[in-house]
């Protein structure tokens, strides 16, 4: 017997995908972001911080519609992708992920942030003192550093991409096979009479996959920790 429905596989592959996807693509973003916010001055700092947080304290309904409005095919951004590179994200799998993505951004931002304040600028200075450039500084001096930050950062943003309803709904909706993610298809599963089944079946799997990406972010922190301490 068949644990879960044709309907439901799909539905759980497009969310680990839209999920790795957004995590994945928003983290060159969120290493910049959050090395501007934890290292330098300058003016509009304080806006710039406010607006990353800003989905954290909206409405996801909000960010979905103001996606939409930006993005989709009737809005400015949106109207340009389309006639000039043909590219829509509206009502499809690839704006469920940008949705994620946004809505996951300031959970990545602050954990990479909080990681990259709290690293010894010491042994960058050490670095470059022994001639190595801003560049090699960065990438092989305070990224291992900040390493518990950016898998920390990339694992909320995962779960939230995973867990994230409101904003990709709106932005594009529910659609079978294409945009319908674990959660509008717990909702739509609330929908129809009996659909009691499929809702645990889908919550467990959500449950499952959350746990196991945590553990896996745990894991691999404390390896990298262990590393360092040797």
């Amino acid at each position: 017997m068949d644990w879960f429905t044709p309907e439901e596989i799909t539905a759980i592959r497009l969310s680990l995908k839209v999920a790795v996807t957004a995590a994945i693509a928003s983290l060159p973003f969120g290493v910049l972001v959050g090395w501007l916010l934890a290292r330098r001055r300058f003016p509009g700092k304080a806006l710039l911080d406010a607006v990353v947080h800003l989905p954290l304290v909206l409405p996801p309904v909000v960010m979905g519609y103001a996606l939409l409005m930006t993005l989709g095919t009737q809005g400015t951004v949106g109207a340009f992708l389309q006639q000039h590179f043909g590219i829509v994200f509206a009502f499809r799998w690839t704006g469920a992920a940008l949705a994620c993505a946004v809505m996951g951004f300031p959970l990545m931002v602050r954990a990479i942030r909080l990681s990259l304040e709290n690293t010894d600028r010491r042994l960058e200075q050490a670095a470059a003192t022994l001639g190595a450039g801003p560049w090699r500084v960065f990438f092989t001096v305070t990224l291992p550093l900040a390493w518990p930050g950016l898998v920390a950062g990339t694992v909320l943003a995962f779960a939230k991409a995973l867990g994230e309803f409101g904003a990709t709904i709106t932005f594009v909706s529910n659609i079978p096979g294409e945009t319908q993610t674990l959660s509008s298809a717990i909702y739509g599963l609330m929908q129809v009479p009996g659909g009691e089944a499929g809702i645990w079946r889908l919550a467990a799997v959500a449950v499952a996959i959350s746990l196991i990406a945590l553990l896996l972010s745990e894991w691999l922190t404390r390896r990298h920790v262990g590393r360092e301490e040797i």
